[in-house]
Order: structure tokens, then sequence, then C-alpha cells
């Protein structure tokens, strides 16, 4: 691990890159390098067949200052340390104080490899790498950088978790105006507040917290360490991102869950919220004859039933 301190004096746990995969990741570099070179030289072959000698000579040069010094500074600037080598191998260049290169940091590395790496076939910057403590080669010495390892175990020391008194107490809380850097800076504490001089840690832990305080405008609550209160909020912020992460994407259903069965047509009204209207039972219409009119006069006295009718038709059937 490499023994540098911060401001705040924290240790940096950088890991030097090893030879062998620091010269895989040149080797690399140069393939793709030479690849490009080429193809461009060939293009530039067809394009400039009627120039002269002397134009074609001031292209070459030119295309060979571009692509094989301009083009690795101008990636190593553009991705902040990571090449295409060391993007394959997990590495990535770094100032001595553990921040991203500038531009003129990987000024200085490509101009002292064109010397170091192409003109002398990588002897000179082998035979520096070997006597470097850190395996620095001429160019990150001159320029004040470092290549260092990205993909190590990250949890070689575990996060300081939250207390379980604090867990959903910060639900409430308005995250919205902490920047990503402050983040940053409080996971680190977390993760290396075990390595650290109590003194120190706890002053980091309170400067942590009031930035947090003044970026929430929330104190914490009473009695609560400016540690636990770090642990707690980064918890909540984890939590908060998990959830909308998994949070239902599409219809309300969460990816990766099964869809609940479709809800009958029958059933739509919800009996808590609006209760469903069941109309009444309807009775079959009764049917009622309809009422025999009587017949109209008096009833038969006393006569037969020819007579009886005619008195009522009045109506007499022949003899």
């Amino acid at each position: 691990m490499s023994g540098l301190v911060t401001g705040d004096a924290v240790v940096l746990g950088l890991q030097p890159a090893r030879l062998p995969s620091r010269a895989l990741a040149v080797l690399i570099d140069l393939v793709v390098v030479w690849a490009v070179y080429l193809l461009i030289t060939l293009g530039l072959a067809v394009a400039t067949a009627s120039l002269d000698e002397a134009a074609v000579m001031a292209v070459s040069v030119a295309s060979f200052l571009l692509v094989l010094v301009g083009a690795p500074i101008a990636v190593e600037t553009l991705s902040h340390g990571r090449s295409p080598g060391k993007l394959a191998c997990g590495l990535r260049v770094v100032r001595d104080d553990g921040g991203p290169i500038r531009f003129r940091h990987a000024l200085v590395r490509g101009a002292m490899g064109v010397v170091e790496i192409l003109m002398t076939f990588g002897v000179v910057a082998l035979v520096a790498s070997l006597l470097s403590e850190r395996g620095r080669r001429l160019g990150d010495v001159f320029a004040g950088t470092l290549v260092v390892r990205e993909r190590i175990p990250a949890a070689r020391v575990p996060a300081v978790p939250p207390p379980p008194w604090l867990v959903g107490r910060f639900a409430g809380l308005d995250l919205s105006a902490v920047p990503e850097s402050l983040w940053l800076e409080a996971r680190q504490y977390l993760t290396r507040s075990r390595e650290l001089d109590p003194v120190v840690g706890r002053r980091l832990a309170e400067r942590l917290a009031d930035e947090l305080v003044a970026r929430t405008g929330t104190p914490p609550p009473a009695g609560v360490p400016a540690d636990a209160y770090l642990a707690g909020v980064v918890a909540e912020r984890q939590a908060r991102d998990a959830r909308r992460a998994f949070a239902p994407s599409d219809g309300g259903v969460a990816r990766g869950a099964v869809p609940p069965p479709p809800v009958p047509a029958a059933s739509v009204a919800d009996p808590l919220v609006f209760p469903a209207v069941v109309p009444p039972a309807v009775a079959p219409p009764t049917v009622v004859p309809p009422a025999v009119a009587p017949p109209v006069g008096p009833p038969p006295v006393d006569g037969s039933s020819v007579e009886s009718g005619a008195r009522v038709t009045g109506f007499a059937p022949p003899a």
C-alpha cells in the first residue's frame, strides 16, 4: 500500500501497479496506437500520392506526432488516467496525492514516453520501474504521478454499520442538496475509520457531520455521535437508492416480480372505499287474469234457460 497522507490526515490506500500489469497495459496501448497509425498512414499515402516528397514527409511527421504522441495524451486527459491498456488491466494514473491527473501531467508523461518507451524500446522505462520503490518510470517522476490498481477487493475493511436504534430515524430527511463529493467523503471515512487515529477520526467525522447538517438543514438527534450520524444518513441514502433501483417501472409491477392475476369486472369496486351497489332483487311480475264482467240485467227468476236467455239478450229463438 502507498503511504500517502491527505490534508485531513487520512492515509490513502493506493496500491501501486506491479511491473507485469503495467507492461501488459503498455503493450495493449502500443498495439492499439500502432494499428491506428498504420491505418492513417495508408490513408494519407493514397491521399498524398500527387504531392512532392517534402510535403509527404511533412504529413508523415505530423501524423506520427499526432497519433503516437498526441493521441495518448488526449486519451489520458479525457479519461482521467485510463488508457485502453490500463482500462483492460484495471489500472489508473493518479497524482501523488491520489487526485485525478490533468493535461499537464499527461503531457509530461507522453513526452517522456516517446524517449523511454518508443525510442529505447522500453528499456529505460523498465530499468526506472525496477529501481523505483513504487514502480514509477521517468515520466511519472517528472509529472508527479503514480500508476495504481483500481480493481482491489472492496470488502477488505468493512464499513461502519449504522446502530440498530438509528435505522429508519432519517427516513424523512431531505438529501437532495447533498453533493456526490460529500457522499464519497462520508463513505470513504466510514470505510477507513478503523485505520485512523481516534482524535483525527473524531474531528473528521464532526466536520463531515456539520457539512451534512448544513446541506440538509436538520440537526442530528440529541446524543447521537458524529460517526453514528454519518453511518445512519449514508445507510438511508443507500436504502433510497436501492428502492429507486427496484421501483416498479411498468404497470406498477416491480422488475422481476410476477404480475397479479386479472381482477374480474364484477369485483372492480373496492368495498372499503367505494362499496359496490347491489340492486335489490325484483320479483317477477304477477299475471292477473282479466276480470269477467258480470251479465247485465237481473238474474233469472223461476224460468227455463231459454226464457232467461231471452230476457237477458232480448232475442227469442223461433218456436
